[in-house]
Formats: C-alpha cells, structure tokens, sequence
C-alpha cells in the first residue's frame, strides 16, 4: 500500500515508520524539518506543515491510507487548541485527497473507568491535561466523521517514553481492548512498546480491523 504518515519523527511516529517500511508498504512521511529523517528505500520525504489541510491533501493524494501520530508538543503552551487545529487540518485534507482509509494515534485519557474517562477524573495529572483534553476533544469529533473510515488508537495508560515496556522493542504480541483501559494481572497499569503499538496499528490497516472505532493495546 501506499500510506502517508504524519509525525514520523517522533516516538510513536518513528515507530510508525520502521513498521510501515518493514512490511514493505511505500510511506510518503510529511515533516517540519527533511533533515530529521534520513533517506530510506520506499520512502517519500515532504516537508510542510501539517497545520495547513492543503499540505495534507497534496502529499495524501494517490494513497491508500493517512496514519497520524500528529502531536503539538507537551511542551507547547498552546497544546490543546494546535493539537485540535493541526488534528483538524489533517482529517480535512485526508478527506479532500479523496483517501478512504484514516489511522490515528490517540490518547488514554479518553479510555473510560467506572463511565467516566480517565482525562475528567480528578487524580489526572495536571502537567499533561491540556493535551490529553485535546486528544479526547479530537476523538470525540472523529466519531462524528461521515466521510473517512477512521480508526483511533488509544495507548494503554502506562505508556510512556520512559516506561519499562519500551526496552521489549517488537515482539508482535498485544492484547486489544475498546473503550476501558488494559490492566496488568496485578492491577497496574497496562503498558507497551511503541514499536508494537505501531505494529497494532499497521496490522488494523491491513487487516481492516476496528472500522469507525476507537480500540487500545497492551501485553
């Protein structure tokens, strides 16, 4: 397949890429700055800016499939409304391309625990709500989505750069859930690598899984 992806250069992006690549689809990869990434057979380096849905529609058009691990920075005091800008501008030029197929990396925050989702409860911490309120704000205008068949992908709550999981690397293996969080046998929280979130996600675009749905990983 061709495949077009957002955010290659970041953690889960870069993850996203080598898994694209490995199977052998051919991955056009938008980016801020061509020099992050270095050249690679089947893959297509476009600079832009993906906040701009006619960037998004030029460098989707031809492709069988958008994957967005789109992110504004945790760092950006300005997160939740460039997180809602730049989600918005990528579904709207994903649409306009003509693509049917759109793969994003959500939050956890929108996983919900007892009816309510984790970003509302009172314990969250403060430092990444903003963002995680985006993430939950974009999910919440997919499912509204008449046009393109989305999937989101919401990691498991443990999930981090930093977490013990991402020394596993790839494996394959993950388990699936819906709109709840995965657990560890012990009742912490679930955790993965970003390669094998990246293989989840890759495996709903080829096998067609979780059409008009959110689902979560976890080993």
């Amino acid at each position: 397949m061709k495949v077009t992806l957002i955010g290659a250069t970041g953690f889960v992006g870069a993850a996203l890429l080598d898994e694209l690549l490995q199977r052998g689809h051919d991955v056009v990869a938008v980016v801020r700055d061509p020099a992050k990434l270095a050249p690679r057979a089947h893959l297509q380096v476009l600079q832009g800016d993906v906040m701009d849905a006619a960037v998004v529609e030029k460098a989707a058009a031809g492709s069988d499939a958008v994957l967005s691990a789109y992110n504004a920075g945790w760092t950006n005091p300005h997160i939740y409304e460039d997180f809602l800008k730049g989600s918005r501008a990528i579904v709207a030029g994903t649409r306009a391309a003509g693509v049917p197929r759109y793969l994003v990396v959500g939050g956890a925050g929108s996983l919900f625990v007892n009816g309510q989702q984790l970003v509302d409860s009172p314990d969250f911490p403060a430092a990444i709500k903003p963002g995680a309120s985006a993430a939950r704000d974009m999910f919440t205008e997919l499912q509204k989505e008449a046009v393109l068949d989305w999937s989101l992908l919401s990691p498991p709550v443990g999930f981090h750069g930093g977490s013990a999981a991402q020394s596993q690397g790839r494996t394959g293996n993950y388990r699936t859930g819906k709109d709840e969080p995965l657990w560890q046998a012990d009742g912490s929280a679930g955790d993965i690598s970003a390669a094998d979130l990246a293989v989840a996600l890759v495996d709903a675009l080829e096998q067609h899984l979780h059409s008009k749905a959110r689902f979560t990983v976890a080993y």
